[in-house]
């Protein structure tokens, strides 16, 4: 199975979304296997936007992800990276379309309540950024004979 990686942002910890987030992914049927709460320091911010540390806005993004804590999830499963993608919405708030995590509490390009890895290589990297593989846990979800049929299950 698949991994990705999802920040909640410090919007929607402030906003009280967590659950409201995580209850998407639980109710879509993806197993989470790792998670904890962390403030973000300048060191990982810059490699995780390392793409970004050359804009003039990207100050405002460290700003903004460091005001509270992020919290830091791995979701695993079947086409996990597009799936989680898809639930997110697009990634201006304000185009994202209702039923998406983004399109329903987000009006930002900036402030868009989650982040979700972009691709499989991504989140491979992502992953391993901010948790040892110590941190992620196999278990057994009891569902998983009525989400996937058998051949989908490897």
């Amino acid at each position: 199975m698949e991994r990705t990686l999802v920040i909640i942002k410090p919007d929607a910890i402030n906003r009280g979304l967590v659950g409201e987030v995580i209850d998407r992914f639980e109710r879509k049927g993806i197993k989470l296997v790792a998670m904890k709460m962390k403030h973000l320091d300048d060191k990982i911010l810059e490699e995780h936007y390392s793409h970004l540390v050359d804009k003039p806005f990207f100050a405002g993004i460290k700003e903004f992800m460091q005001r509270a804590p992020s919290i830091l999830i791995v979701l695993e499963g079947r086409k996990v990276v597009d799936v989680v993608r898809k639930l997110a919405g697009v990634t201006e708030g304000t185009e994202a379309m209702p039923g998406t995590i983004r399109g329903d509490f987000s009006l930002s390009v900036q402030n868009t309540i989650i982040h979700a890895s972009d691709s499989q290589e991504s989140a491979k990297k992502e992953v391993t950024r901010f948790f040892t593989e110590q941190e992620i846990l196999d278990w057994d979800k009891i569902d998983m004979e009525v989400i996937y049929s058998d051949t989908e299950k490897e």
